[in-house]
């Protein structure tokens, strides 16, 4: 493995932004074999070989170590990775595709405002019915992980293949947990996000692989790349310098 890998997303409002926020560092990226094609190169840059793909098998490729360097959302990168600081190094927040994933409840349960109401609500539940309150989510393990962190318990996941939004009013589940731009969807569904369950603050990042097979020429190709987008990420030069150990205590 010689070149560096990019993956960046391939369609969709994150790719315009991605492609603007290169070609605004000076790295244009041109698609090869037209619009439905998956590579593309950066000129100037001839040891960088571009991938399009979704923003989910860019997560998946950086922490499997498939490519180098990829574009995706950090809600993305945390949902798929059981400890992503262990496999990945975000390098810098680009500042688009910004979003929070959060927990919401129904907006009747007046008494419901924080993760310690949800805790109380869900054993009440479970002791008068035997059932345990029921989270509908498409992010099972960053939920899991929160819900743990908050001490809340008595609880169950239910896996979210459509609409999550809309699970309370089906009647398969009593709360969400779902990503949210301005909480207007979770609003018109009768929801509310809860005061304190905003689990994280997402947006675009640019993550690097730790267990990608790192080559001089795929480093120095880094390099050149993190330089240029310098100003418009302040801070991406240090979080090199930080990968660059952590890559090396890696391979040590």
């Amino acid at each position: 493995m010689t070149t560096l890998k990019l993956a960046v997303p391939s369609k969709g409002r994150l790719k315009e932004q991605a492609e603007t926020f290169f070609a605004g560092a000076g790295f244009a990226i041109e698609a090869l074999g037209g619009a439905r094609g998956y590579f593309a190169r950066i000129a100037g840059l001839p040891d960088v070989e571009v991938r399009l793909l979704s923003a989910g098998e860019i997560a998946a490729g950086v922490i499997s170590g498939d490519v180098h360097v990829g574009v995706s959302g950090e809600d993305l990168l945390r949902e798929q990775a059981g400890d992503l600081d262990r496999v990945v190094h975000l390098l810098a927040p680009l500042g688009f595709g910004r979003a929070d994933l959060v927990v919401a409840a129904p907006k009747s349960w007046l008494d419901v405002e924080t993760m310690a109401d949800v805790d109380d609500v869900a054993a009440r539940m479970e002791a008068a019915t035997g059932r345990k309150l029921r989270v509908a989510t498409k992010y099972v393990r960053s939920t899991r992980r929160y819900f743990t962190e908050e001490g809340v318990g008595h609880y169950r996941i239910v896996e979210s293949a459509g609409a999550t939004e809309g699970a309370p009013a089906a009647g398969v589940a009593e709360l969400v947990v779902d990503i949210t731009t301005t909480g207007a969807t979770l609003e018109s569904n009768g929801l509310k996000i809860l005061r304190d369950g905003v689990i994280l603050r997402s947006q675009a990042q640019l993550a690097a692989s730790l267990d990608a097979e790192w080559s001089a020429t795929a480093v120095a190709a880094l390099e050149k790349l993190v330089a240029g987008i310098e100003a418009k990420a302040p801070g991406s030069t240090g979080r090199l310098k930080q990968f660059m150990a952590a890559l090396n205590n890696t391979c040590a």
